[in-house]
């Protein structure tokens, strides 16, 4: 029996969008819809015009023009454009993909609260930076919840980073501080990302630091290694590259992630993580649909 997709739009033709584009496009429980955004230079509005995708230079006004184009939507702009989409979309009742730092939506880690977050008509992807490192946090308070402080340091290849990226740098740093303490319970939390330059471009790489009196290490390692393996599910390529370590009062673990290479190089995975995690919360709405 053929199965019957979802449709979605894609708000915001950039980096995050046209990868999510690639992403949908091979799903077999979504199809896009309508790809639409401000530019009508973009590049991205050129490539999915080849692929005959729907397209428009209406960003959100696209879909309020015609509502029944779409039940799921990907907002791929930026966190003050998403405070002007939100309610638009709210009022016509969609399903709400926030690629943003916006913070309006509930924030979501699929393998934490994703049957939370399909009730919701707003879901927040939180960042790049909080879909890798979020849950290694979470596995380390779980084990240790007297752990003091966590801080995550991101590091990124600089031609990965879109206009996007750049213009949310802050509003990146304080949501993804928040939600570490909000989804692992730590008292203290903080987030750094560095745009790398060097070429040929980095991978990505999350290094996650607590600040812990005793830790037990064996059952941390034991955590941290079943979370990674549940990622595996939707991002392939997010690899343990240094096991959780105590030195001198500081745990410290490290995480690489490789892209799939869809619309950006695998030196991406900063942008892959967060739209791998994206399309599987889309999916699962759909399944559930």
């Amino acid at each position: 029996m053929k199965i019957k997709k979802i449709k979605v739009g894609i708000i915001g033709t950039g980096n995050i969008g046209s990868d999510l584009l690639m992403k949908v496009q091979r799903s077999e429980l979504l199809e896009c819809s309508i790809f639409t955004g401000k530019n009508p230079d973009s590049e991205g509005i050129k490539r999915a015009k080849k692929m005959r995708i729907n397209t428009s230079f209406k960003s959100v006004k696209a879909i309020e023009d015609h509502p029944g184009c779409c039940e799921i939507v990907f907002d791929a702009t930026s966190a003050e454009s998403h405070l002007y989409n939100a309610p638009i979309l709210k009022k016509l009742k969609k399903f709400v993909i926030d690629m943003t730092p916006s913070r309006i939506g509930k924030m979501c880690i699929p393998i934490i609260n994703l049957n939370q977050s399909l009730k919701e008509f707003n879901i927040n992807m939180i960042s790049c930076g909080g879909q890798a490192t979020i849950p290694i946090a979470n596995a380390i308070m779980k084990i240790n919840p007297d752990t003091e402080y966590i801080e995550i340091v991101s590091s990124i290849a600089s031609k990965s980073a879109g206009l996007g990226t750049r213009n949310n740098i802050d509003e990146y740093t304080q949501t993804t501080s928040d939600a570490i303490k909000f989804f692992s319970g730590v008292p203290k939390a903080k987030a750094i990302v560095n745009l790398n330059p060097a070429d040929p471009p980095i991978l990505m790489h999350n290094t996650i630091y607590a600040k812990i009196k005793n830790p037990k290490i064996d059952l941390i390692t034991k955590e941290v290694k079943k979370v990674v393996k549940q990622i595996q599910s939707y991002v392939p390529k997010y690899n343990l590259v240094l096991e959780p370590v105590f030195d001198n009062g500081r745990l410290t673990t490290m995480i690489e992630v490789v892209g799939r290479g869809d619309f950006l190089p695998i030196y991406a995975g900063n942008l892959d993580i967060i739209n791998c995690a994206a399309i599987a919360v889309a999916e699962e709405y759909a399944r559930r649909k």
